[in-house]
């Protein structure tokens, strides 16, 4: 989380960000910053470039061209190494299909992601326990994830994403696998997040959750920003 100092200091900052994938462009030339504390939503068609960006800020690819900065590191020279670290440390990311490893049980999914980090196991649990506490699923931390509702298990992913307490939390479609009442659970969640200083980068068709959860709008096309709104808050 962010400190009153730090709000509003760029945590992101995409330059000039070109993404190829053979003759196919899905980034063409991306400039954009994100400041800590700031909610922002990515709309756009499908094939509009929304998860190569997302992909680009998480490390999970690199920039064909242009430069990614989070936190002052430039993502696309850091190492494999190096990107697993900055994975691990930096970034919380919320799937829409949950990623939860099904043979553990909920409490250990969220306590991994801790111990991959060189946390001792029993503090790790400690900390899992508290975000269980926090989220409303402390009496489901035995169960594995074939045992969860939606609800239950993007809450439990939702917990395994703040268990390093990231500077930056990624969520792609984060409701788009949920019943509507748990989607509205986790349209609350998010912005219970953001409101306690959390800077969030949503990916969604959903412009219920963009309104719900972002205060500013960008707007993709064609692998370019093609344009950005400020969102007032929605009940």
């Amino acid at each position: 989380m962010i400190t009153e100092e730090s709000r509003g200091e760029a945590v992101v900052r995409l330059d000039g960000v070109r993404k190829e994938y053979g003759e196919t462009t899905a980034l063409n030339g991306v400039s954009l910053e994100i400041r800590a504390g700031e909610a922002v939503a990515v709309m756009g068609p499908s094939g509009c470039g929304k998860s190569t960006f997302l992909n680009m800020i998480a490390g999970l690819d690199r920039p064909t061209g242009g430069t990614v900065v989070v936190h002052g590191e430039n993502v696309g020279e850091l190492n494999e190494k190096g990107l697993a670290l900055y994975r691990r440390r930096r970034i919380g990311m919320i799937f829409q299909f949950f990623n939860l490893v099904d043979d553990l049980s909920a409490l250990d999914n969220v306590a991994l992601a801790a111990q991959l980090t060189g946390t001792p196991a029993r503090q790790a649990r400690r900390r899992a326990l508290e975000l269980f506490d926090e989220l409303g699923v402390a009496d489901r931390r035995n169960a594995y994830p074939a045992a969860l509702s939606g609800g239950e298990r993007q809450r439990v992913a939702v917990a395994r994403a703040l268990m390093n307490r990231p500077a930056l939390l990624l969520a792609d479609e984060p409701t788009g696998a949920l019943d509507s009442r748990s989607g509205e659970q986790v349209m609350d969640l998010l912005l219970d997040l953001n409101q306690i200083g959390q800077t969030l980068i949503l990916v969604t068709h959903d412009e219920r959750l963009a309104k719900r959860c972002a205060s500013r709008l960008v707007e993709f096309a064609d692998g370019r920003v093609k344009g950005e709104h400020t969102l007032e808050p929605s009940a």
